[in-house]
């Protein structure tokens, strides 16, 4: 379990399928970046009904609690940054909202920090200094998961 406190930069939009067990799953990617003398930025993944629970919205000042796993795929590691919980920096818990997410004003800087996202991540394996896997699919055909990813 980690915490981290900072702005919502970008929050991506919702994906969702059906795992190969026929488990129904929707994930959506956020970032966050911190207010450091150096800021960090952190993408990570909200799932299921929290999505709608934590209700991001980009600008928004937040402390994040989260769930950080590694798992290997063909001789790969990959990190999952999993929020559980989501308190806005006036001290109320994420408050349970419907609707989507994504303001149409804010559509283009979402779009590209999403870029930048997905840009830090494409030059391949997890490391230290790059945590973003590279723009390909986590899952494997046929995998017998009920995981998202």
């Amino acid at each position: 379990m980690a915490e981290i406190t900072g702005k919502i930069i970008a929050v991506l939009p919702t994906k969702s399928g059906t795992s190969a067990r026929g488990t129904q799953w929707s994930s959506q990617t956020a970032v966050i970046e911190t207010h450091e003398q150096y800021p960090k930025r952190v993408a990570f993944d909200v799932l299921g009904d929290k999505i709608t629970e934590f209700n991001l919205q980009v600008g928004e000042e937040v402390t994040v609690s989260f769930d950080i796993n590694a798992r290997e795929f063909n001789g790969k590691w990959w990190n999952s940054v999993n929020a559980w919980q989501v308190v806005r920096q006036s001290g109320q818990q994420a408050p349970m909202q419907g609707g989507y997410n994504m303001n149409p004003q804010t559509g283009a800087q979402t779009a590209q920090a999403a870029q930048q996202v997905a840009m830090a991540g494409a030059s391949g394996q997890t490391n230290s200094s790059n945590p973003l896997p590279p723009n390909q699919p986590a899952q494997p055909q046929g995998d017998s998961s009920d995981l998202p990813f």
